[in-house]
């Protein structure tokens, strides 16, 4: 047993002190090997051990119905929202019983070969339940057989939901299953990350995207006595150290709550593709999370929602001259010349009390407008005259590098060419 742990620690890149904690937690009184009976300990929280042809892991299954209210949504409305997922991926139809949500408690960061994913949580809909399965290796043994679970259970679905899944978990499981000699081509998920949404929309209005910011101020969640992600690993390897099972008691209620929060993540952004918004969410009440929210709608193809948005941010009183040119730099890209000029002269205006780049930046915008659009080089004149101004006051308060110096000169060719467009005229 011993040279066979060793064999298999070498080829997972562990450490000599994991292997140690490992060795450890093999002898532990806490594991019965001889006769693979669990400590009671486990069965307070509900983990049970389980066996397939490949060896055995342990396994925790917790159940909710579908009318389970996590934060603002119920579980059940996944099943209406699922169909806006579609958007994802649009040749293939979603439904919810079709996602497979997947989130990972690791040894370490990265996707190298000495971390491991000690627990992996699940969850899935099943007729009128929200079904929960967390697997947890005792020592890297019982990694294969995990796998083989994990392989066998994929096999179910179409969609896998993550949160930085794409990047991280995915990647590490397809590791995990080479490592292991599983195959490389498994299954091939179609992905369902909510980390790039949440930063598409919420990355400056939130002090962060991590899913326990965004279930605290987006998703109504507050959670109580909750172990940190960031400790998982730490105990962990206490766990292996002691083979007390108590120690690892909180991480399997994080990990629980990580994947009910990612049901309600795919419910929001479900609801948010089918313009559900009025019915199941509030409309956001930040003009810069309106513009992002409808910059994310229409690069899915979901227009109906961001013209709605677009207008309550134009008109809000609270509204950001970088939000106003962000509005206004999309509405350039699609023509919509009316409302982004409308948009510019807001920018100024919002900006007197305190010019900077925001300012120049529309003020330059509407200078090309007026020369380019209009022909009309006198108001064309005056808008570049403003850039000037302020730029050249501005820039003297900063350290004028090669940057600036190109600014200024870019703008004073642009005015010398509008006055000689102007003279012409005047001939």
């Amino acid at each position: 047993m011993s040279g066979l742990r060793n064999r298999m620690n070498r080829l997972r890149g562990e450490t000599a002190s994991n292997d140690a904690l490992i060795a450890e937690a093999e002898d532990h009184s806490f594991v019965d090997e001889e006769s693979d009976r669990l400590s009671p300990v486990w069965e307070t929280f509900g983990v049970k051990l389980y066996s397939n042809v490949e060896g055995s892991f342990l396994l925790r299954k917790t159940v909710y119905p579908v009318s389970f209210r996590h934060g603002h949504h119920a579980i059940m409305e996944l099943r209406k929202a699922a169909s806006g997922l579609s958007a994802f991926h649009p040749s293939f139809q979603a439904s919810a019983e079709k996602v497979l949500f997947l989130d990972l408690e690791t040894t370490g960061l990265g996707i190298g070969a000495g971390n491991i994913p000690f627990m992996i949580g699940l969850g899935y809909v099943l007729d009128e339940q929200f079904v929960i399965e967390q697997t947890l290796i005792r020592h890297p043994a019982e990694e294969r057989a995990m796998l083989a679970y994990l392989a066998e259970k994929l096999q179910h679905y179409n969609y896998l939901a993550t949160y930085n899944g794409k990047t991280f978990d995915w990647p590490l499981v397809q590791n995990r299953f080479i490592m292991n000699g599983l195959g490389r081509k498994i299954w091939e998920p179609h992905h369902l990350d909510f980390l790039h949404p949440a930063r598409s929309i919420w990355r400056n209005t939130l002090a962060s995207c991590k899913l326990s910011r965004v279930e605290e101020e987006r998703l109504g969640i507050h959670r109580e006595d909750d172990v940190p992600g960031s400790m998982a690993p730490q105990l962990y390897f206490q766990y292996l150290a002691d083979g007390n099972p108590s120690t690892l008691e909180g991480v399997y209620r994080h990990n629980e709550t990580d994947m009910l929060s990612l049901a309600c993540l795919a419910i929001r952004f479900g609801h948010l593709l089918n313009g559900d918004i009025h019915q199941y969410i509030r409309l956001p009440d930040e003009p810069e999370e309106m513009v992002r929210t409808g910059l994310w709608l229409e690069k899915m193809g979901r227009t109906e929602l961001s013209e709605l948005l677009f207008d309550s941010a134009m008109r809000a009183e609270t509204a950001k001259p970088s939000t106003l040119l962000m509005l206004a730099a999309r509405d350039k890209k699609a023509g919509n010349w009316m409302r982004a000029v409308l948009l510019w002269q807001k920018a100024v205006i919002h900006s007197f009390s305190n010019v900077g780049a925001d300012a120049l930046e529309a003020s330059i915008e509407l200078a090309m407008y007026y020369e380019h659009k209009l022909k009309d080089y006198e108001s064309a004149l005056s808008h570049a005259n403003f850039a000037f101004e302020h730029a050249f006051n501005h820039f003297k308060l900063a350290r004028l590098d090669s940057k600036k110096r190109a600014e200024l000169e870019s703008l004073r060719n642009r005015i010398a060419r509008l006055k000689r467009k102007q003279d012409k005229l005047l001939l």
